[in-house]
């Protein structure tokens, strides 16, 4: 990943302050110093409210794209003629969209501003889940889901940039209403894909198409936030950190480099969740809508936990007993999935979505360690980028071994096993400690 710094408006993420109201939105406002002279008039106040309502529409679509397709996953692979392997390469393919396009959105951001690149987003999201069903073939699936998956992973890159930008002061109750929105997003698809389907008239084709519909109510605040930057672009997303700012050598940071490895382990395992955990509960003689359930409910355990998350992490100096936790959740659930899956379902799926939440507690660490808005910007996009490049091989490996095994056995020992340097690499990401000292 390139060097060259990066920088938004407004404080570093993480910072406190005591001002009883918000300031005016900062992408139009004033530049910081050093940066090229713009027109800073203030944006409107109103465009504040479209902005949280956006963010909250864009998380809510950030995830169906992936999590509607598990519980329909035996229908997609018989009406394509798709094996196992290539069902694990489809699991694979959202980690690995995220990794590729994701470290290109701060340059994107910079050139045409984050409003226009989310709102981009979201129309490909619209158009590739729209399309995808009705392609015919697994190569034609895979590519419209490529569109998609292109279209989540600028958003989630860019989705912090907008906190900080608009919400400097008020950064971890938005990343936890994000986060919980996105959680929301994930259960709900898992939860009424099956139900839906059926009262659609039992063609997947149509149980996965109509979630695009959530994507295009997405795009119209985006629209209105593009057009304002159009109009009014103040100082560039992204752009220089100022005169006499040390450069972030951002490959010379172990801890940036612990963070990536433990976003990408976490999700792996969150992946592998929402692509395989139906199957496993289907193999095990559950039904397709109970399957459905017992995922939603492991997603839907991310609403509350996301939104605590960020509020605890932030008052911890060292995250590392909040990483132990939840990775030794994990290990639980997936012993349990081993064991006796259809019996104590119910107990490991509350196990996989309490571990599951390393996710809230990985986007507030990367804003707890950097210290400054362009060390915020940097560490995100190398994290999600890294990290996701590490998540890919994953659930492509549980769909080789779930194929070549004729069980879940050696898949789950895998995952459980993958715990354990999720755990360390978590704990050394967790110390109290800024990338700005390290590079």
């Amino acid at each position: 990943m390139p060097d060259e710094d990066l920088a938004t408006p407004g404080p570093a993420a993480g910072s406190r302050t005591t001002s009883a109201a918000p300031p005016a939105p900062h992408p139009t406002g004033d530049a910081p110093a050093g940066a090229p002279e713009t027109d800073t008039r203030p944006a409107p106040r109103w465009l504040a409210g479209v902005v949280m309502a956006g963010l909250v529409l864009a998380a809510l679509n950030l995830r169906p794209a992936i999590t509607s397709l598990g519980p329909l996953m035996k229908e997609v692979r018989e009406g394509l003629g798709m094996s196992a392997t290539a069902a694990g390469l489809l699991t694979s393919v959202p980690a690995l969209c995220f990794a590729a396009f994701g470290i290109a959105a701060p340059r994107l951001a910079r050139r045409w501003g984050p409003g226009a690149i989310v709102c981009a987003g979201m129309a490909a999201i619209a158009v590739g889940v729209a399309v995808r069903p009705f392609t015919g073939g697994t190569a034609g699936f895979l590519a419209a889901s490529v569109l998609a998956l292109a279209g989540i992973a600028v958003s989630n890159v860019l989705m912090p940039v907008v906190i900080k930008s608009w919400f400097p002061d008020r950064v971890g109750p938005m990343t936890g209403l994000y986060s919980m929105a996105l959680a929301l997003g994930t259960s709900l698809a898992a939860a009424v894909t099956v139900p839906m389907t059926a009262a659609l008239g039992g063609g997947w084709q149509l149980g996965l198409a109509v979630w695009a519909a959530v994507a295009v109510v997405a795009v119209l605040p985006w629209l209105a936030v593009a057009r304002q930057h159009r109009a009014n672009p103040g100082p560039a997303v992204g752009g220089p950190a100022g005169p006499g700012a040390a450069p972030i050598r951002i490959t010379s940071s172990p801890t940036a480099w612990a963070l990536a490895v433990f976003f990408g382990l976490q999700g792996t395992a969150a992946y592998v969740t929402m692509g395989w955990m139906p199957q496993i509960f289907r193999d095990a003689g559950v039904s397709a809508g109970m399957a459905g359930v017992l995922l939603a409910i492991t997603m839907a355990m991310g609403v509350p936990l996301s939104f605590v998350m960020p509020w605890l992490a932030s008052r911890l100096r060292h995250q590392g007993p909040l990483v132990a936790v939840l990775g030794l959740c994990g290990m639980a659930g997936y012993t349990g999935l081993w064991l006796a899956p259809a019996a104590g379902s119910w107990a490991w799926v509350l196990l996989m979505g309490i571990s599951n939440c390393a996710f809230p507690l990985a986007l507030t660490m990367i804003g707890m360690r950097a210290g400054s808005a362009a060390g915020v910007v940097k560490l995100s996009a190398f994290v999600q980028s890294v990290g996701y490049l590490i998540s890919v091989p994953g659930p492509l490996l549980v769909g080789m071994l779930y194929q070549h095994s004729g069980g879940w056995g050696l898949p789950i020992a895998m995952m459980a096993g993958l715990m354990v340097p999720q755990i360390v690499a978590g704990v050394l990401a967790g110390r109290d400690r800024r990338i700005e000292d390290e590079g």
